[in-house]
């Protein structure tokens, strides 16, 4: 265990990462997005699936909002601090900060949130770090950064405005209103809803289904997939070349 409210478990090609704190909703903290941030870096090649998932009734209620009162949470740096540290330290601490999320893209497995409850604003933006989303028919989506007189800032509002696009994802931000899980299916926010009772075993379905493919195939398809998000029709080609090329003489290669 990395984290006292983080649990890891590996089971073969399969890492199961729980936010481990039902009774505060799962809420988070700096220390967590560490753990977080190192998990993403430690996944090796031996592990081609990672599921993150949320103990308890939530999978994230967001941020732990005790650490904006004076008496904070202990062991973490309470937000008025971070704000006094002057305008570089702060960029410099919500930098580290995004680490928690942004490093699940550069992971080499297929990262899967399975989602049910809360997944309120860093919540959300957790869920939106992973490559994939399974929800529970009582998930619902919230970016409620807003009536903190705040924006999201976790590295969720790129990935949220490449699935839903630039007015959905306003609108969602600017109002924080809760996004049910059907509405999130119907807008591309998540590839999968299926009753509560049900969750685990449509992970599972998701999990095997990426399994029964091939590894580097699969290893190679990640990166080309998130590269052409940014990518020219001509720069992505040549990544399609770049990706396939090594896949292919993988194949044909005579057995030595």
């Amino acid at each position: 265990m990395t984290h006292p409210h983080l649990l890891v478990e590996t089971h073969g090609p399969v890492r199961t990462i729980t936010l481990n704190n039902p009774d505060r909703r799962n809420a988070q903290t700096p220390s967590l997005w560490a753990a977080l941030a190192d998990e993403a870096r430690a996944v090796g090649d031996d592990i081609r699936v990672v599921v993150l998932r949320g103990a308890g009734v939530s999978f994230s209620a967001g941020i732990d909002t005790a650490m904006f009162s004076p008496e904070g949470v202990p062991g973490e740096e309470r937000m008025d601090q971070i704000a006094a540290s002057g305008v570089d330290a702060a960029e410099r601490a919500i930098a580290t900060y995004q680490e928690g999320f942004t490093a699940w893209a550069q992971c080499p497995a297929v990262v899967i949130a399975q989602v049910h409850g809360h997944a309120i604003g860093a919540g959300f933006q957790l869920a939106l770090a992973a490559d994939l989303r399974v929800a529970a028919l009582d998930a619902w989506f919230a970016m409620r950064e807003t009536s903190l007189g705040l924006v999201p800032d976790l590295g969720g509002t790129g990935p949220l405005v490449h699935l839903v696009g630039y007015a959905r994802a306003l609108e969602m931000c600017a109002t924080g209103r809760p996004v049910t899980a059907p509405e999130a299916h119907s807008i591309g926010l998540v590839n999968s809803i299926v009753p509560a009772a049900n969750l685990a075993e449509a992970t599972q379905s998701l999990v095997d289904g990426i399994l029964f493919t091939s590894r580097d195939a699969v290893r190679a398809l990640k990166p080309l997939l998130r590269a052409a998000i940014d990518n020219d029709a001509a720069e992505q080609a040549g990544a399609e070349r770049s990706a396939q090329v090594p896949l292919l003489m993988g194949r044909t290669a005579s057995p030595a």
